[in-house]
């Protein structure tokens, strides 16, 4: 049976919209989307802001997180930008293996910061995540 709605599982940026129903997982689908707009126009400093936002929602989605950090490679790829190549490579693994257990709340992702500092979460996001998270910096 095909898949219907939004869903395009042969692409690396294809998330399920359907299957974000939280408020956290419905704002990093918007970011996600941004960054994806924003790469297709050229505007990989755009694109790679809104993965940074998308970062902040999804530190503590696996999945989503380790996508996040596949995405920020890829923009380092377009960029031929050889640390955040570096960075995100080690970044993806992290991911993966410690999301659920500890993550740097509010860190933004990027090569350009340290991946265990925590940092601000912007007001719009914190709105968001202070539901499910009580610890802020």
């Amino acid at each position: 049976m095909a898949p219907t709605g939004p869903t395009q599982t042969h692409h690396l940026y294809a998330i399920d919209i359907n299957a974000m129903t939280t408020p956290i997982r419905t704002a990093f689908a918007h970011e996600w989307t941004s960054a994806q707009q924003a790469r297709r126009a050229g505007d990989l400093s755009l694109a790679f802001h809104h993965l940074e936002r998308a970062h902040i929602l999804s530190q503590r989605l696996t999945w989503l997180h380790v996508k996040t950090h596949l995405a920020m490679w890829h923009i380092g790829w377009l960029r031929r930008d050889l640390r955040e190549l570096f960075g995100q490579s080690t970044r993806i693994f992290a991911a993966a293996l410690f999301s659920r257990i500890w993550v740097p709340i509010g860190n933004t992702g990027g090569a350009n910061v340290s991946p265990l500092r925590p940092m601000p979460v912007p007001e719009d996001l914190r709105a968001i995540l202070e539901p499910e998270r009580t610890e802020f910096v």
